[in-house]
């Protein structure tokens, strides 16, 4: 199996070395680079697996380089990892909003890096999501065909925009999604999407779903993401 390439970008030699350290103990043939405008040209002449990419980059910052590499053909492929300063919400939530994949908050543990990384590459990897196909999480089973939940083999009764929530996220375990594209992939047709009105049936959700409920998680400040 041929080494999945990571490219690191990060103002912080120390960063960048413990993160190469890592990454390379871990079997990835690494690149770093330190700056939005080599990341750029790294990207589109290296082809890499996936990009850990900072966010607070001195002249062409994280989120440009983002935006920029989403909106290339040859590049928008290609998965994003950011790293952003511990609290920054806002800055999570405009990076996933470019296209981020993923995120994580320094000081991080390298370990959790890995895990990341492995995750992402590992969806990456598999099969694209079939909209059709039924979804199966512990007792719970979820088919997008009938428009039907059934949790511990009892049918859940959902409301159009509920389901298209919990189908959605329910797609891509893991995957961290702000309420604003939770609301570009559901548009209920029984009721007017809003971003309050995602936390107000979120919680319904969960009601429903009971135990199950457990599943789907709120990241603050972000969104929501459907547990691994």
């Amino acid at each position: 199996m041929p080494k999945s390439k990571i490219l690191v970008v990060d103002d912080e030699e120390d960063i960048l070395e413990l993160v190469r350290y890592n990454l390379v103990k871990e079997g990835y043939e690494v690149d770093c680079v330190t700056s939005g405008e080599d990341a750029l040209k790294r990207a589109k002449t290296g082809h890499p697996d996936l990009l850990v990419l900072d966010l607070m980059l001195p002249g062409v910052d994280g989120f440009e380089v983002c935006k920029q590499l989403k909106r290339n053909d040859e590049t928008a492929q290609i998965p994003i990892l950011m790293l952003t300063a511990k609290g920054e919400d806002a800055d999570i939530v405009a990076g996933l909003e470019l296209g981020a994949d993923d995120y994580l908050t320094k000081p991080f543990s390298p370990k959790v890096l890995v895990a990341r990384i492995r995750a992402i590459l590992r969806r990456g990897a598999g099969e694209p999501a079939n909209e059709a196909s039924v979804i199966k999480i512990g007792d719970m089973v979820i088919d997008p065909v009938r428009h039907e939940v059934k949790v511990d083999g009892q049918e859940v009764m959902l409301t159009v925009s509920e389901f298209g929530i919990l189908h959605f996220l329910a797609r891509k375990p893991g995957w961290v999604f702000t309420r604003s594209q939770i609301i570009a992939a559901v548009k209920g047709d029984d009721y007017a999407v809003t971003e309050r009105s995602v936390d107000v049936q979120i919680t319904g959700l969960r009601k429903k779903l009971g135990a199950a409920g457990k599943n789907i998680e709120t990241v603050r400040g972000v969104g929501y993401r459907f547990k691994e």
